[in-house]
C-alpha cells in the first residue's frame, strides 16, 4: 500500500517554491556580503520583499535558518559516511567531499559573529560535532589519519578550502576539489611525517567565534 505523503496543495507549494528560492538566494548574497541587506535577498530571489517577511520576519531570523539549513546538509554528510561501515578511510574521504560540494564551512567562514544563535542551532551544532567525533575516531582506529591531527584541524582545512575563489564557479569548485585532494594526502599516514607545530584549535575556539560581540 502506497503511504506516501500527499502533494502540496498549489499555495503551499508555491510557498515551498519560494523558501527554496529565498535560502539559495540568502546563501550566495550573505556568503558575498554578510551586511547585504535582505531586500538583496528578496531581488536574488526573484519574490517580492512582502512574501520574504511574511517567511522570514528580519535578517537575524533568515540567517538563523541559512545556518540551520547548513548544519542540516552537514549532518547529513556525517550520517552518510557513517552509514559506511567496511572502509574507514573511503567513508572520510567522501565526508571531506560531501562538505565541499554542500559548502557549509562558507557560511561559518562568513557568518560566524553576525547574528545570534538560537538554543536549537546549539543543539543542531552539538550533534554534529557528537557525529563528527564518531567519523574521526573511527578513522584513527582504523589508523588512517597522521598522528597529532586533531578532529579541531579537520574542521579549520575544511574552512580554508573556501578561500578558493576566482570567479567561475564551475573553476572555483574544481580548485577547491584539487586542493582537497591535496589536503587529503596529506592527513593520510605518510612514510616519516613529522610532529606537528603547535596544538590544534580547541573546541571553546571553534564554538566562541559564533558569539557576537
Amino acid at each position: 500500500m502506497d503511504i506516501s505523503s500527499p502533494p502540496l496543495s498549489g499555495r503551499k507549494a508555491q510557498a515551498a517554491r519560494n523558501d527554496e528560492l529565498i535560502l539559495a538566494a540568502a546563501r550566495a548574497v550573505f556568503i558575498a556580503d554578510p551586511g547585504a541587506p535582505i531586500a538583496a535577498v528578496a531581488e536574488r530571489a526573484g519574490v517580492g520583499i512582502s512574501a520574504l517577511y511574511r517567511r522570514y520576519a528580519s535578517k537575524e531570523i533568515l540567517l538563523q535558518h541559512l545556518c540551520g539549513d547548513g548544519l542540516r546538509r552537514y549532518i547529513d554528510a556525517v550520517e552518510a559516511a557513517l552509514a559506511v561501515t567496511d572502509d574507514p578511510w573511503g567513508s572520510f574521504v567522501q565526508f571531506m567531499n560531501d562538505c565541499l560540494d554542500s559548502d557549509t564551512s562558507s557560511l561559518t567562514v562568513r557568518l560566524a559573529g553576525t547574528f545570534t544563535p538560537t538554543e536549537e542551532l546549539f543543539h543542531q551544532a552539538g550533534h554534529a560535532s557528537e557525529l563528527t567525533v564518531r567519523l574521526f575516531e573511527r578513522t584513527v582506529a582504523d589508523g588512517c589519519l597522521r598522528p597529532g591531527v586533531s578532529v579541531s584541524d579537520v574542521a579549520m582545512l575544511q574552512e580554508q578550502l573556501t578561500a578558493i575563489n576566482i570567479g567561475d564557479e564551475r573553476r572555483t569548485n574544481q580548485l577547491r576539489h584539487r586542493y582537497l585532494a591535496l589536503m587529503l594526502d596529506a592527513l593520510h599516514v605518510p612514510s616519516g611525517a613529522g610532529e606537528l607545530p603547535g596544538p590544534p584549535p580547541a573546541e571553546e575556539e571553534l564554538v566562541q567565534r559564533w558569539i557576537r560581540s
